[in-house]
């Protein structure tokens, strides 16, 4: 591991430094990545170097607080703004200009079909989380140089990200590389498995708007099932960005590195103790959880007086070179059991079930939990497949599972509705309820004001309480 870790930052330094040579060269005037290039720079982009720079920076969709927040993995300790659910205004463009731009340059030069293919795969991953967070956004008039592209649709977005995803596995070949890959190397059959787990994260995302065993979610669940490339089942195949240390450091070391406005929330700490889950000695420092929720005046005198208050992830689990996981085995068996569950198919839901939850134990280094873990009501399965009668306990354990991932913690909440949680009692925005979406950005309606205003229209204002597409 010492000797794989060394390999990754020498790769990181080098194409790192490749990406700073090469976008130093260039400036973005607009945020949708039109681009003023330099004439007397190379307008050839680094191909390797571009996909380890959008791979680098993967961790932070692992890692977003904002989210962790909404869905209670997290509790502020001083600065209560977030968890007291203010108006945010965050802006995607960033995302556009950087990530997105560079994984379309990768597509339009297309001297590799696989790193095509991969960077097909990453688009659609990163597009999803953006839909996932706003609802509408540009999509297919984006990454084309135009400066005010029009809004899609998020189930357009969706259906779009479900066909990248589809064409790339199946358009993968065995014979031209992948270089600049720092999650996978260059193999094939796991990009290929994470692709068609993605499918089934977006296929069980959208079920509340296609329940049923013949919608076009259950559809795309089986398809991505059935393909020959498999998904993800075990650990070793997750995708996740394993940092080296030094100076490329996990997000979760850095945040507790200067400053401690974070902490593992008392409601998560009480849901693993209802269940005896021994995961909790991972997910926190300590048992004793920050209070949710709570003004500056009230969570700040007891953190002080409780100086031994649970950091998020416990020491071991917060080192410089630990890994942030984005897509998992878990995840894998836990959807699976959820389409048994909806009879979308006839898989056996609880050995499903019990897989995901004992490979999420394994992914934290720890023994799967006895069978009494399994049998206690807050856990068990007591409803036959098909019926969809399971659902709370399912998602129960795909948001454990998720943590400390916050946009998946937040996702599965606002889709299923578990698990029940109750919003912060000193809560200042009007409905005083947790938000199902980010409202758009000043940037938004400053560089692309008659899109955005026509999608603020269009999903029913631009608001917190605003339910993104899937959410309805």
């Amino acid at each position: 591991m010492i000797t794989r870790n060394f390999h990754i930052q020498k790769v990181l330094g080098f194409t790192l430094a490749l990406v700073m040579l090469f976008t130093s060269c260039k400036r973005y005037s607009s945020d949708f990545g039109d681009t003023n290039l330099n004439p007397a720079a190379t307008t050839t982009p680094i191909l390797s170097a571009l996909l380890t720079n959008v791979e680098a920076g993967l961790g932070g969709y692992g890692t977003q607080i904002r989210g962790g927040l909404y869905c209670q993995y997290f509790s502020e300790t001083q600065y209560t703004d977030v968890s007291l659910y203010s108006i945010p205004q965050l802006s995607f463009e960033g995302e556009y200009s950087g990530s997105l731009n560079d994984l379309q340059n990768i597509i339009n030069t297309n001297t590799s079909n696989n790193m095509t293919q991969v960077a097909r795969i990453l688009k659609a991953y990163i597009f999803s989380t953006i839909a996932d967070r706003w609802g509408d956004v540009p999509y297919s008039q984006s990454l084309k140089g135009d400066k005010t592209p029009a809004f899609d649709k998020q189930e357009n977005i969706y259906r779009g990200c479900m066909l990248e995803l589809t064409q790339a596995v199946a358009a993968f070949n065995s014979t031209s590389a992948i270089t600049g890959d720092i999650m996978y190397g260059g193999d094939v059959a796991k990009w290929k498995k994470m692709a068609n787990t993605l499918r089934m994260r977006l296929a069980i995302q959208v079920s509340k708007r296609f329940p049923t065993t013949s919608g076009w979610a259950a559809g795309a669940f089986r398809s991505a099932l059935a393909d020959a490339g498999g998904s993800i089942a075990a650990n070793a195949d997750n995708f996740e960005v394993k940092y080296p240390g030094g100076n490329f450091q996990s997000p979760w070391y850095a945040l507790y590195f200067t400053r401690s406005d974070y902490g593992e929330s008392a409601p998560m700490v009480a849901l693993m103790g209802s269940l005896g889950d021994g995961r909790q000695v991972a997910f926190g420092s300590s048992n004793l959880g920050v209070p949710y929720g709570r003004v500056r005046g009230f969570v700040d005198p007891w953190c002080q007086a409780n100086p031994t208050w649970a950091r998020i992830l416990s020491a071991s689990y917060r080192q410089q070179n630990s890994s942030v996981v984005l897509v998992s085995a878990a995840e894998t068996h836990l959807l699976r059991a959820e389409a048994a569950d909806r009879g979308w198919t006839t898989e056996n839901m609880n050995a499903l079930y019990q897989a995901g939850i004992g490979v999420s134990f394994s992914q934290w280094g720890l023994p799967a939990p006895g069978a009494a873990y399994y049998t206690q009501s807050g856990v068990a399965l007591a409803n036959a497949a098909g019926t969809a009668a399971n659902i709370r306990n399912i998602a129960v354990q795909q948001y454990i599972a998720f943590y400390p991932n916050g946009l998946l913690g937040w996702s599965v909440w606002r889709r299923t509705g578990f698990p029940v949680l109750t919003p912060a009692p000193d809560a200042v925005n009007t409905s005083r309820q947790i938000p199902r979406r980010y409202t758009y950005g000043t940037s938004s309606y400053a560089t692309n004001t008659a899109a955005v205003t026509a999608a603020a229209a269009a999903i029913g204002g631009d608001n917190q309480d605003t339910k993104v597409w899937w959410d309805q």
